[in-house]
């Protein structure tokens, strides 16, 4: 599977509001998210699923977005500036070698994967370390874009989530994507 990062500039197709008409993050996110829950979301682009994520959460909880780009960071903030989420929201620049999540180990609730685990060089570091910023029970959405992520490499993914100690719960639906709902055993 080649491994490469989501330019920059894709960041703003990928936070058009015509995305919500076949990705309504209100609707994917609200069975998973509850008032003042940690949240973390690696790859969170120009916050597509984040600013959701921030109201969901409420004033009391926290989203953590890390990324490995600045400028969708930068982006990030001021979106969420802009829609008054900004102070529950912890955007974060991190290097290609770790989401730097060591100061919230054991404290997240939820992870929402979207379109990331195809794009780092090691999905077994990943997971280990989401694992690690985990609470016991909680839960992860992975979601991988189904045309740039054949069955079999999703399949890798997930045996790499297995071994650093999430099981299965489910397979929601998302359109276009292969998915599952995993949880920290």
């Amino acid at each position: 599977m080649k491994h490469h990062v989501c330019p920059w500039w894709l960041g703003y197709l990928l936070a058009c509001p015509l995305r919500r008409l076949a990705q309504d993050p209100a609707k994917l996110l609200a069975p998973y998210i509850g008032q003042g829950m940690t949240v973390f979301e690696p790859g969170p682009g120009m916050g597509f699923f984040t600013l959701e994520l921030a109201r969901l959460v409420g004033s009391g909880g926290r989203v953590i977005a890390v990324d490995v780009q600045p400028r969708m960071v930068d982006r990030l903030k001021r979106r969420a500036g802009e829609a008054g989420v900004l102070d529950r929201i912890d955007a974060r620049v991190c290097s290609a070698d770790s989401f730097g999540l060591a100061d919230v180990a054991g404290m997240v609730d939820f992870t929402l994967v979207f379109a990331v685990v195809h794009e780092l060089p090691s999905a077994a570091r990943f997971f280990a370390e989401v694992s690690g910023a985990s609470k016991p029970g909680a839960s992860l959405l992975l979601a991988e874009p189904a045309g740039h992520v054949s069955s079999e490499e999703f399949e890798a993914e997930l045996a790499e989530a297995f071994q650093a100690g999430f099981a299965l719960i489910d397979r929601p639906t998302i359109r276009r994507s292969r998915t599952a709902l995993l949880k920290k055993t």
